[in-house]
């Protein structure tokens, strides 16, 4: 195989511009610096795996990205556009939208209840139901049942749904696989890399990176606050065994 020349690699594809990208972030908690100078870009229908140990960064990063979390130093891009400060809600205007870890939804109020919560981002409720039940006709049929005595893959479906219905343009996923059966968790990572097929960027924050990788069109390693390597997600996998949690994956 020759090397490339300067001919090819002048001729290469553009790489898309990140539409959310970080650039030397710091952030803490109090005094207490967690993340020290993270850098991490998402490209328009991308899905980025954002791995690691528990306390290892990765919340608090989706934190920074949803506006949680105030960016102490560095960048916070969206679209090009620093927006350091900006908070949760300016953030949501902005198109981004998250499904904390734990999934976010009410146990004690019904389906269609749930679902009611979202209004207040200016969607009608005619609207969501409509999204929800099309894409998940099993909460069609829940849509009259407490959330909290759903199946775990029913209410992550659920959660999708009330996220989905706001017409984000960036979905941030916290630890998706929580409390999921494998076969669960597997169902959900098909339909998440179903909805990037659609053009939507998602980054997923997920400690067993087995669940995630499959879907992922790149991969973050996140340790002790920095972003320690970026790369193609089997590279990243054939590595992990080494990198952290003794290779539990």
């Amino acid at each position: 195989m020759t090397a490339p020349t300067a001919a090819d690699t002048n001729n290469a594809a553009p790489q898309p511009e990140p539409l959310l990208e970080l650039v030397d972030v710091r952030a803490g908690y109090g005094a207490i610096e967690v993340l020290h100078g993270v850098n991490l870009a998402l490209a328009p229908g991308a899905v980025v795996a954002l791995l690691g140990p528990n306390g290892g960064g990765k919340t608090s990063t989706l934190k920074i990205c949803s506006g949680i979390l105030p960016v102490t130093g560095g960048e916070f891009r969206l679209a090009g556009r620093t927006v350091n400060g900006a908070d949760a809600a300016a953030l949501a205007r902005l198109g981004i939208c998250t499904i904390p870890e734990g999934r976010g939804i009410f146990a004690n109020l019904t389906v269609r209840e749930n679902l009611w919560v979202a209004t207040g981002t200016g969607v009608s409720l005619r609207d969501l139901e409509e999204v929800a039940y099309e894409r998940f006709p099993i909460l069609g049929k829940r849509r009259g049942q407490l959330a909290g005595s759903m199946s775990g893959g029913e209410q992550q479906m659920l959660a999708l749904s009330r996220a989905l219905g706001t017409n984000p343009t960036v979905l941030l996923l916290d630890e998706l696989s929580m409390g999921l059966a494998p076969r669960v968790v597997s169902e959900m990572y098909d339909i998440v890399g179903g909805l990037a097929a659609e053009g939507l960027s998602i980054l997923v924050a997920e400690q067993f990176a087995r669940a995630v990788l499959p879907i992922a069109t790149s991969a973050a390693l996140i340790l002790q606050g920095r972003v320690v390597r970026t790369g193609d997600p089997a590279e990243i996998d054939r590595e992990l065994s080494t990198s952290y949690l003794g290779g539990q994956r």
